[in-house]
């Protein structure tokens, strides 16, 4: 089936799937966004144990697809992998310790004699909340504005700054810095409005649902603005454009908001996305009563379909999915940074696994909120969190 299709039909498949389980894991990131509530929402030791176990039903799954979006990426394009997490280590090392913060403080704040007391481990999840949502929304910004490394010949690359990725969200003397921040800071945002959904999902205690319906309004305002200004600065600054013939790689006007132009499904995508998270956020807030719980299913869904749409304008049509600012020749495309194609046949076949990695994360879901957690279960619980 796959080795009859050509080889720059599967580089574009690739990257499909990658945008795919990029667009599920942005929306997984309601944990993070949880773990920065625990003190806004639980105010008695009882209703954070009762936050903290209702995203330890969930964190592990979370942790699944950043796995599985990690070895996707490596798998297909290779070259994208060594450049990034070779060159922007010091970025990429800031998330894997805030997760394993994350595994760790699961794992040991209510074991006994824990001497670092519950109080560390759940400020380690709120730093990997921080952490994880706006580092990982900064990297992703780079797709757009570029980063600074060069590749020769030999397909070696070399990071041309001695900050190693951090110059990505700290230089702001540069534009681009804004740019990627704006995505961070409402990829964060974004993680509290999922999370405060998820709760009114999950959770059955006056106190704690009142407090997130709340945080559902408060964090839902500035992440509309934050990311209405990221949409507003990739629509009118140049993009990063490549001659499919000859590779070349030059800046075209606007090339953003002409991919969702030229792209007309990509486009539609984007949009009801767009709007199915502002109608989730709506129905949350203004029909709290009625269907309040609901919520999570509408904004999250919209979450998945605009993080996807975002993957396939950074890396469809012509466009350098990871561009360099330093050197333009450099840039990574979908065509020079994948792997061969007997690797992404042979991978094709394995990545007919993801519908099933999908199902689980479903199953597993329905499977441990079939009942809303309540003060009593977690008084009566000896292996909770």
């Amino acid at each position: 089936m796959f080795e009859n299709l050509s080889y720059l039909t599967l580089q574009h498949y690739w990257w499909a799937v990658v945008s795919l389980l990029g667009a599920i894991l942005v929306f997984m990131l309601f944990v993070q966004g949880g773990q920065t509530l625990i003190y806004t929402l639980g105010k008695t030791d009882l209703q954070r144990k009762i936050i903290i176990n209702a995203l330890g039903r969930k964190w592990d799954l979370t942790f699944t697809i950043l796995v599985t979006f990690g070895g996707a990426a490596f798998a297909s394009f290779p070259l994208f992998y060594a450049t990034s997490f070779g060159g922007a280590y010091w970025v990429w090392m800031l998330i894997l310790f805030a997760f394993i913060f994350q595994a760790v403080s699961y794992e040991y704040r209510s074991k006994p004699n824990n001497f670092l007391g519950s109080r560390t481990y759940e400020t380690f999840l709120f730093i990997n909340g921080l952490l994880g949502t706006i580092l990982i929304g900064t990297a992703v910004g780079t797709f757009f504005t570029g980063s600074e490394f060069s590749i020769n010949n030999m397909n070696s690359s070399t990071w041309e700054t001695p900050y190693r990725g951090l110059e990505l969200a700290f230089n702001f003397m540069r534009y681009g810095t804004y740019v990627n921040l704006s995505l961070g800071l409402a990829v964060f945002f974004l993680s509290r409005v999922l999370a405060s959904m998820y709760f009114i999902n999950s959770i059955d205690d006056t106190a704690i649902l009142k407090r997130a319906k709340k945080q559902l309004i408060t964090n839902a305002i500035p992440f509309l603005a934050i990311f209405l200004f990221f949409l507003a600065s990739i629509i009118i600054i140049d993009g990063f454009a490549y001659n499919p013939v000859n590779g070349k790689v030059s800046m075209e006007a606007h090339k953003y908001l002409l991919n969702l132009w030229e792209m007309p499904v990509v486009g539609v995508i984007f949009l009801a996305g767009v709007v199915a998270v502002i109608f989730g956020i709506i129905k949350g807030y203004f029909y709290f009563e009625k269907c309040g719980d609901k919520a999570i299913w509408i904004t999250g869904g919209g979450t998945i379909l605009t993080v996807f749409a975002l993957f396939l304008i950074a890396g469809f049509n012509n466009t350098c999915f990871y561009p360099s600012t330093y050197d333009l020749q450099s840039s990574l495309t979908i065509q020079n940074a994948s792997s061969s194609n007997y690797t992404l046949v042979a991978m094709s076949y394995v990545s007919l696994i993801v519908p099933f990695v999908i199902a689980y994360i479903w199953y597993a879901w329905s499977a441990l909120n079939k009942k809303k957690i309540t003060e009593d279960e977690m008084e009566k619980d000896t292996h909770a969190y």
